[in-house]
């Protein structure tokens, strides 16, 4: 995987259009760590995510400074390819958030699994599921 940049600075790269070549190599640097999927798909599903990512913004959920994100496209033993984005901590790699896109388990479009402020982990079960982009990126964008 690529050197960690936090998430503010992948958000000024993917606005600059850093991620947008085809090439493994720069998808790489992108973020991705694991693709079952063609090599060539991975450049679009980063323009997707990152499409969501992008519109996180400073005072939610995500502490943009100090946390980076990574793809992983994942293959259940039992069920289609789905994608999933993580934020994690910088200084310990610990994931925070998964956020899955149509994993077949879950009952929405989008389903989030992750830390509450307690430190505590919430990895069984959703702590937010929406079939809206919109829905997803406020949810991000609020403090709890």
């Amino acid at each position: 995987m690529r050197d960690r940049i936090n998430v503010s600075t992948w958000i000024d790269n993917f606005l600059n259009g850093k991620y947008e070549s085809k090439d493994v190599k720069t998808q790489i640097e992108a973020g991705w760590y694991d693709w079952f999927c063609k090599d060539s798909s991975l450049a679009r599903k980063t323009q997707i995510m990152g499409g969501i990512i992008r519109q996180i913004k400073a005072g939610g959920k995500v502490d943009l400074n100090n946390w980076y994100v990574w793809f992983k496209n994942n293959c259940p033993l039992n069920g289609p390819l789905y994608d999933d984005f993580r934020f994690a901590d910088i200084a310990t790699s610990d994931v925070v958030f998964t956020i899955q896109i149509n994993c077949c388990w879950n009952k929405h479009r989008y389903a989030v699994y992750g830390r509450t402020p307690d430190g505590k982990g919430h990895w069984h079960e959703p702590l937010f599921e929406t079939d809206s982009v919109l829905r997803l990126v406020m949810w991000f964008n609020f403090k709890w």
